[in-house]
């Protein structure tokens, strides 16, 4: 391709709501362009990447033993009520009425319609096991875009599903898939860690998360350099710590604490610490209309997650109450559990503490020497969030933490879809029984953005070769030049010729324009040809750096087809 008939649409600087480096540069390298918030055209170098990721992701699918298929994007309200789902997946489902008022959503996930079709062609365990997928658009109303492609209301998305006999049978499914993810982001170029994930809106018994290690992943990796155990931070779990186990129960005692509102403060005031305080946190059940209370110790994070877990409601039916909520059960800023009318959900860690300092449901006071079991009781549950150093859950050695960005999952739904969907097939032995199911999925788009975050500098982008738009990019520094041309021209028509992927950058512009472009779009290789063009010398130079060398026109076109043999 010869830059001249590109459309090549780089930019000096990105709109002022591009914040992290992957939506910057995405944009600035003319790889995509906003339509609204949340939604991107894909310009020809982009969708070039995005083409090759997908070539990888079906090769080692179909490879799997797994069958492409497309389905639509519109669905039908009525499946998604058998799996009763229309209700319960909140507000980021986007429905709409067709001229003759029925209801129909566009597709976030898929688990209803692959379970439709498969319970409407498959009878028998005969054609069983079976795995099907497809790549397609998806949509989710996002409360706020952001992120650029991290989080996004319009994606693309591979998502499969495996239909077997039984568990047994599932567990070589989700074993299969999780190789063959593995074999995918190694392809692509991801550095990931798998770690346990929660089920989430999807359901199912157990999930594991892929993530693409970035400072600026919106998602916590838990992980223990020991004994190898790794969760997202919505799943991970530590060992409980005691605190102040040693001392005898004390009587309550009700101590007054003028505008003393935050752990903080009250800490300071009671010349006390965080770890002697317990926070009772007030929640909106929208699922049952009712407030709930969680309570943990004052130097830990609520696990949003966990809670919703514990309530049995889905994540878009939880909300912290207003101010006027809670000072109908209380005072905010002063709550406790102590005689508080509502559900208590209590962290474990809670229970071990003695004698504590919790709010007294009275402005300006608070109760000293509260203990669980004595004083209050409610539902004791895991509710904090795993901090750097807690203990590991398995082997007890200080876990740590870093950031990942989610560009894959797979969870065993056993058969939450087939039973509430009806999708059966009969068995050998003439009975009918509910398949066993799983669900896998990858971010196709935001692991485009993954790379970006991973493979960059202060210049642009850097592709890895296998998704790169482009492998090879010639820059003649004066194209007008009849010695640069006549080379440059030789070079391209015969990378061309041997079907290698090369682009000629025949554009009358200067040579620091050119290369700032290049730099910028991330092709991996680059052939400049300058004033040695009559000599036939060309300069290799390779975009992360590594490589930068004069080489003759036969030895540069080797060593391009030797940097270029095991790209697949």
């Amino acid at each position: 391709m010869k830059a001249s008939k590109m459309l090549i649409s780089t930019l000096k600087e990105a709109p002022n709501e591009a914040i992290i480096p992957s939506h910057i540069l995405l944009l600035r390298a003319g790889m995509m362009k906003k339509l609204v918030a949340g939604v991107y055209n894909y310009l020809p170098l982009g969708l070039r990447v995005l083409n090759k990721i997908e070539r990888i992701i079906r090769e080692e699918m179909d490879k799997s033993g797994a069958l492409e298929i497309l389905s639509s994007a519109m669905q039908p309200k009525e499946l998604w009520e058998e799996s009763g789902r229309w209700k319960n997946y909140g507000p980021e489902l986007i429905r709409f009425k067709d001229r003759h008022d029925r209801d129909f959503c566009l597709g976030p996930t898929h688990e209803e319609i692959f379970t439709d079709l498969v319970r409407t062609t498959v009878k028998s365990y005969k054609n069983l096991p079976l795995n099907i997928y497809q790549i397609q658009t998806k949509y989710r109303d996002e409360i706020r875009p952001r992120f650029g492609l991290m989080r996004a209301r319009e994606f693309i998305m591979k998502d499969a599903y495996s239909f077997d006999v039984d568990e047994k049978g599932l567990e070589i499914s989700y074993q299969n898939m999780y190789e063959t993810y593995n074999r995918i982001f190694k392809r692509v170029g991801l550095k990931t860690r798998v770690v346990l994930a929660d089920t989430g809106a999807i359901g199912g018994s157990a999930s594991h998360q892929f993530m693409a290690i970035s400072d600026v992943g919106e998602s916590d990796i838990v992980y223990c350099e020991k004994c190898h155990y790794a969760a997202d931070g919505e799943k991970a779990e530590s060992v409980p710590t005691y605190h102040r186990y040693e001392e005898e129960f004390k009587e309550v005692e009700e101590v007054t604490t003028p505008n003393q509102k935050t752990i903080e403060e009250i800490s300071s005031f009671l010349n006390v610490t965080p770890k002697d305080v317990v926070k009772t946190l007030i929640y909106v059940d929208m699922d049952n209309d009712e407030l709930v209370a969680a309570l943990i110790r004052g130097d830990r994070f609520i696990n949003e997650i966990k809670l919703v877990n514990a309530l049995g409601i889905s994540e878009a039916f939880l909300r912290l109450a207003t101010e006027e909520e809670i000072n109908n059960i209380s005072v905010n800023g002063f709550v406790g559990p102590v005689g508080l009318k509502v559900k208590l959900f209590v962290d474990e860690e809670v229970t071990m503490m003695k004698n504590f300092v919790v709010g007294a449901n009275k402005k300006d006071a608070h109760l000293i020497n509260v203990n669980y079991g004595k004083d209050f009781e409610g539902q004791v549950v895991d509710l904090r969030m795993v901090q750097e150093n807690d203990e590991c859950i398995r082997c007890h050695e200080p876990l740590k933490i870093e950031r990942g960005i989610e560009v894959g999952q797979i969870f065993k739904l056993g058969t939450k879809y087939s039973n509430s969907m009806n999708c059966t097939y009969l068995s050998e032995e003439g009975k009918t029984e509910p398949m066993v199911m799983g669900c896998y999925g990858i971010g196709v788009t935001r692991t485009l953005s993954a790379v970006v975050e991973q493979y960059h500098d202060e210049h642009g982008i850097i592709w890895p070769k296998n998704i790169a738009p482009y492998h090879v990019v010639v820059i003649p520094i004066d194209y007008k030049n009849s010695e640069q041309q006549i080379l440059a021209d030789k070079i391209y028509e015969q990378l061309n010729n041997e079907n290698y992927e090369v682009v000629l950058d025949d554009r009358n512009a200067k040579a620091g324009f050119k290369f700032k472009d290049w730099d910028l779009i991330g092709i991996p290789y680059a052939l400049i040809v300058g004033r040695k063009a009559s000599e036939g010398i060309v300069e290799l130079k390779t975009r992360n750096g590594n490589l930068k060398e004069e080489l003759s026109l036969e030895e540069a076109l080797n060593k391009i087809k030797e940097l270029l043999a095991n790209v697949r």
